[in-house]
């Protein structure tokens, strides 16, 4: 299983000093390090009209951090289709790819936040038939070559990028999913599954036949015996000592739990207890990796800066965990497979 690097990039200018200029910053500093300590991916999330998330268009961010890094893959997770023009998505995230030499990770999805849909003037029942027809849009463009679509939301005639991606035949793709018929769904269309456990189940176990769900239904569909990715996100901070690490991350994840909206309020101990966040001593935060592990995660992607955390602590979080947790799975996946991690 690999380890990436997630942050929705919550904002907070009332209880924060921290500017926004600086969050980037941050973010960036810790794109650079996560790089360096040999995660395999970065991630920031799309978000709008709220300091929930602050990175309107992960495009512009991703292709920043494109040039401070020169290994790790960088992702948007996820950019909400609906909202914009497919052609202009797959345009974007092309410069991206080209921009990175081929280091895109593209996470989609059709959105769920109610603000949101009403800033852009956008029916939220509109959502799945919009998403449909943008991915159908963007899988099309990224092949290079003229098309045409006629669709209810979108109509294109003899349409050719300027600008493709370097991968082939293209970036890997992930949808957020938060249901296991959804996860048939994507499997059906041979691409990745995403999900937030905090945001979508009461309790680890619950992802099992999500997973099994999507796995089967991936093979049915592929005929080769393949199988996509299935990323999961988890709150993760890591210390030396393990109260230093329940105090920080509490304060700071009882804040982001706050600043979500429509979402169920939990505690942090409730979330602890179910798995669905990893906090502690490296040992910690490995005890959890492997639990999403045993149910077939071939990525989990750690949410280490959420609710205002100190930019040092969260770069010293990533030090442990990429001195402590990354040769275990890396190890434990070569014993397994017999070759080394990517």
């Amino acid at each position: 299983m690999k380890l990436g690097i997630f942050s929705v990039a919550d904002h907070y200018p009332v209880q924060s000093a921290r500017s926004l200029r600086q969050l980037y910053q941050e973010l960036l500093e810790q794109a650079e390090a996560a790089d360096e300590l040999g995660f395999h991916s970065f991630w920031v999330a799309e978000h709008h009209f709220h300091e929930y998330g602050a990175v309107p268009r992960p495009a512009i961010w991703l292709s920043s951090a494109a040039q401070l890094t020169k290994r790790i893959m960088l992702g948007s997770a996820v950019v909400v289709l609906p909202f914009d023009n497919p052609v202009r998505v797959a345009e974007d995230f092309a410069m991206v790819d080209v921009l990175s030499n081929g280091r895109l990770l593209l996470g989609v999805g059709s959105g769920y936040l109610a603000h949101e849909y009403a800033g852009f003037g956008i029916d939220p029942d509109q959502r799945r038939d919009r998403f449909d027809e943008a991915l159908a849009i963007l899988l099309e463009a990224w092949k290079g070559r003229r098309f045409s679509f006629h669709g209810r939301y979108f109509k294109l005639d003899n349409v050719q990028l300027n600008v493709v991606p370097i991968q082939k035949p293209a970036p890997s793709i992930s949808i957020a999913i938060l249901r296991e018929e959804a996860a048939k769904f994507v499997a059906r269309q041979q691409l990745s599954i995403m999900m937030i456990p905090y945001a979508t189940t009461e309790n680890v176990e619950h992802l099992s036949p999500v997973v099994e769900a999507y796995r089967q239904e991936f093979v049915r569909c592929d005929g080769t015996g393949g199988s996509g990715e299935v990323r999961f996100a988890i709150h993760a901070h890591c210390a030396v000592n393990e109260r230093e690490a329940i105090d920080v991350a509490r304060d700071a994840m009882d804040r982001y739990v706050s600043s979500r909206l429509y979402a169920k309020q939990r505690s942090f101990e409730s979330l602890a207890s179910r798995g669905l966040i990893g906090i502690g001593q490296p040992e910690e935060v490995l005890r959890v990796a492997r639990i999403y592990q045993a149910m077939g995660t071939t990525e989990l992607l750690l949410l280490a800066n959420f609710g205002a955390l100190p930019h040092k602590k969260v770069l010293r979080s990533l030090e442990l965990i990429a001195d402590a947790v990354l040769p275990a799975l890396s190890s434990e996946r070569q014993l397994v497979t017999g070759c080394s991690i990517d």
